[in-house]
Formats: structure tokens, C-alpha cells, sequence
């Protein structure tokens, strides 16, 4: 194990990204952007943000309407329960930071068995603050715990997280189930499976 590796496991503050990362990942955003008419390439949240309200509003249901039907699918990921257990026996802060809303981002951890071990103030949702790559969420965690940036760690499955945590400062771990880890520049440790970041 890298010298990197070995301080990561020894953070105090753990922030999550949930869809992919704690949970098996679901969200099908191809076609989200078809059924929102969307560009096949564009940021959902970014896109509809950026039109007029009165645009916007229906979309904005129907985003909320796809992510519940997700939500019901959640289940999750391999070594979710055993790392956040481990975690929370060494008493380390333990924090979400979801670009989804609130009501959905509680029923996927209810529904995974995980919501227990996060308090409420500590899942942000993006209605919280600037949404992920923006690392806003991530500099309200860390200002909650009074916790330093070098003893903190973003955990995330895509480039978004991966960018809110560089430019937060904090270490950064990409997890990928199929060991594919493409953006090393924002990564400090890419992970196959949950069980790589737990402590012996």
C-alpha cells in the first residue's frame, strides 16, 4: 500500500457521493436527457439551471419524477455497509454530498439500509449549495466538523466528484467496479470495491 493510500484510510472525514458510489448505480442519463430534450452530451442540472424559470419548472418535475423511480431501484453497493461500519467504529465524521434532493437522496439510503449512519446536517443535497464539481458542499462539511482539508476525503464515481474534492483540497478516491480510472489527474486512489478502504 502507497503512502497515499495509507493516510487516506487514516482520514477523519469521509464525504460520499451516493448514486454509484454507495449505491449500485442505476441512473440511466442517456435517457433522462432524451425525455428532457436535452443535448446528449449536456449537464442535466447545468442545462436546465441556466434556462428561464418558467422553462424550466416542468422540467425540473420531471427530473424530480425520474430520480424517485431510481430511488425505488437502489440497492447497495458491494462493501457500503461493512466500510461505513468500520468507519463509524473509529468515530470519523461521515458525510453525503448527492447532486440529487433531499426526499430522494433519504429514500436511497433508507431503502439501502444505510441512512443510519449519517446525521441529517451532514447530507447536503443540491439544494444545499453550488452543486458538485462546485466543492461548496464539500467547504460546508469540513466548516460543520471544523475538520482540516488534509485529514479529509471525497469518495465519488464520477468526474464531478473528483473535481469538487481537488478543488476542496481534500483527497480523492474514484471508484469504479470495473477498475477503469480515466481522469488520474483529479484522483488520488482509484478503487475497484468499497472493502479496499477499509482499515484492518
Amino acid at each position: 500500500m502507497t503512502h497515499t493510500q495509507e493516510k487516506i484510510k487514516a482520514c477523519q472525514h469521509w464525504i460520499f457521493d451516493m448514486d454509484g458510489t454507495l449505491t449500485l448505480a442505476v441512473h440511466d442519463f442517456a435517457f433522462m436527457r432524451r425525455a428532457l430534450g436535452l443535448a446528449a452530451d449536456a449537464p442535466i442540472l447545468e442545462t436546465i439551471q441556466a434556462m428561464p424559470k418558467a422553462q424550466a419548472a416542468p422540467l425540473w418535475l420531471k427530473v424530480n419524477a425520474m430520480e424517485q423511480q431510481f430511488a425505488e431501484q437502489a440497492r447497495p453497493m458491494p462493501g457500503a455497509f461493512e466500510l461505513l461500519e468500520n468507519l463509524q467504529q473509529r468515530g470519523v465524521n461521515l458525510g453525503i454530498l448527492t447532486r440529487n434532493v433531499m426526499p430522494v437522496a433519504l429514500q436511497v439510503l433508507h431503502n439501502c439500509g444505510l441512512g443510519h449512519f449519517f446525521q441529517a446536517q451532514n447530507i447536503l443535497d443540491r439544494d444545499s449549495c453550488q452543486a458538485k464539481p462546485h466543492p461548496a458542499g464539500i467547504h460546508l462539511l469540513l466548516n460543520q466538523w471544523q475538520a482540516k482539508a488534509n485529514e479529509s476525503v471525497m469518495v465519488g464515481d464520477y468526474l464531478y466528484d473528483l473535481e469538487a474534492g481537488k478543488a476542496a483540497n481534500v483527497a480523492t478516491v474514484h471508484i469504479n467496479t470495473q477498475a477503469q480510472h480515466p481522469w488520474p489527474q483529479v484522483t488520488d486512489w482509484g478503487i475497484h470495491h468499497l472493502h479496499q478502504l477499509i482499515s484492518d
